[in-house]
């Protein structure tokens, strides 16, 4: 045979010829035989039925699902028999009306009934079959095995509600663990007006804010507030030492700047090396004046937010505490102490920077709430009581809604006015 140079297709000589050809007919052999075998045997269920349902074909993959053999249910049996009670209904209400309005529906999860009683999830397709006149002459539907499926589901299901009941169980946990981490009860100090909130910013998390106000020797009280760095259990471990140390140190010195120095001395010393915790804290020594009326006290801060005091005249300003050091970090962190008369009607309140750090939807989003805007609203309330301060504190968090992203503690001391000077 000869054969022609620079033809690429003839070039390749007989061999190359036959490949071809042989690998069509192996591909052929993975065809259908048929249309038939294909509609009886596909791995999905066929049903033909009258446009009143009554069921004209089905193929033999749903009848081997259901367990029925073809004359039970060709020209004997509705398309709605093989459903269940529910899905009968479904069919009667939903299902069919939309079919008829529409000429087409898909992806329904159904239940047939099984000739066993067994139930069978399937997503059911079904279009109508129009003639050439466009009038609707029968019902042509699919159906998909769901069973694996159903079970996936099921089982998402109940994973999801294991997981919503150990959400609440830790809610629980956490809501007990916060309530142990504050006192039951702040101390009632004669002539002193005492309030203070906890505003939790989210149930999943233990917060690490903190304060309490306790009685020391005679005529004195001690009250601290403070922040302790991260959240969750390690954070409310730290919150749990830093309260106990705060109160024993305060029994053996009650000189604000040596309570912050010991409870720097005990962090450094269990949380040194890869693992620092560190907290902001302001401690205040209360004393009465005695005969003078009021109050002596005298604030030490470690790094935390400073107090703010609002006068009986109206006026309000923080009260700076310089060169305070977070507690923890350093292993002699320098502390600075400040002296003030809390006179009647006068009210000091402590914060975390919960408060100042919250996002506020009137500034834009982003901004925080900051300490001028605190110190403004301090100024509308001035002067006031320290129940009046805390109830204008909560309101003003709940107009920030979830902009609160941290726990925040607030606690306000007043010394009342006389009666006489109130009734004026």
């Amino acid at each position: 045979m000869t054969r022609r140079s620079g033809d690429g297709g003839e070039g390749r000589g007989l061999e190359g010829d036959v490949k071809p050809v042989d690998g069509q007919a192996q591909f052929s052999v993975l065809l259908e035989d048929s249309a038939e075998d294909l509609y009886e045997h596909a791995p999905c269920g066929y049903l033909s039925t009258l446009l009143d349902g009554q069921i004209a074909k089905v193929n033999t993959t749903l009848l081997d699902w259901l367990g029925y053999e073809r004359g039970d249910l060709v020209g004997r049996k509705h398309f709605s028999d093989l459903l269940t009670v529910g899905g009968r209904l479904y069919h009667e209400t939903h299902f069919a009306p939309l079919l008829r309005m529409q000429g087409e529906i898909s992806g329904i999860a159904l239940e047939l009934k099984a000739a066993d009683g067994s139930r069978l999830p399937v997503l059911v397709t079904s279009t109508v079959k129009t003639g050439s006149d466009g009038q609707p002459l029968l019902i042509r539907t699919t159906l998909f095995d769901a069973r694996e499926r159903r079970a996936y589901e099921t089982e998402l299901l109940r994973a999801r509600q294991e997981a919503e009941r150990e959400r609440e169980r830790l809610k629980r946990l956490n809501t007990t663990l916060q309530k142990t981490l504050l006192p039951p009860a702040l101390a009632n100090v004669p002539g002193l007006d005492v309030a203070a909130h906890y505003h939790i910013a989210s149930a999943d998390e233990v917060g690490g804010d903190f304060y309490d106000l306790f009685p020391l020797a005679a005529g004195t009280w001690g009250l601290f507030l403070g922040d302790v760095c991260g959240k969750g259990a390690a954070a409310a471990a730290v919150t749990s030492l830093a309260r106990y140390t705060l109160r024993a140190a305060a029994v053996y010195d009650p000189d604000p700047a040596a309570v912050l120095g010991n409870l720097n001395t005990v962090l450094n010393h269990e949380y040194s090396g890869t693992d620092p915790r560190f907290c902001t804290v302001i401690f205040g020594l209360l004393t009465p004046y005695g005969d003078q009326g009021g109050f002596r006290l005298t604030l030490a801060s470690g790094g935390h937010p400073a107090a703010l005091l609002m006068r009986a005249d109206g006026t309000a300003d923080y009260l700076p505490t310089p060169g305070g050091q977070l507690i923890g970090v350093l292993p002699d962190a320098h502390i600075a102490t400040t002296t003030i008369h809390l006179n009647p009607g006068d009210t000091l309140l402590l914060h975390t920077d919960g408060l100042t750090e919250a996002h506020t939807a009137s500034t834009g989003a982003g901004d925080r709430y900051g300490d001028e805007a605190l110190l403004d609203f301090a100024r509308t309330l001035a002067p006031t009581t320290a129940t009046d301060t805390i109830v204008a504190i909560r309101d003003l968090l709940d107009t920030f809604g979830t902009g609160v992203d941290d726990d925040t503690a607030v606690l306000a001391i007043n010394v009342p006015r006389p009666t006489s000077e109130e009734q004026q």
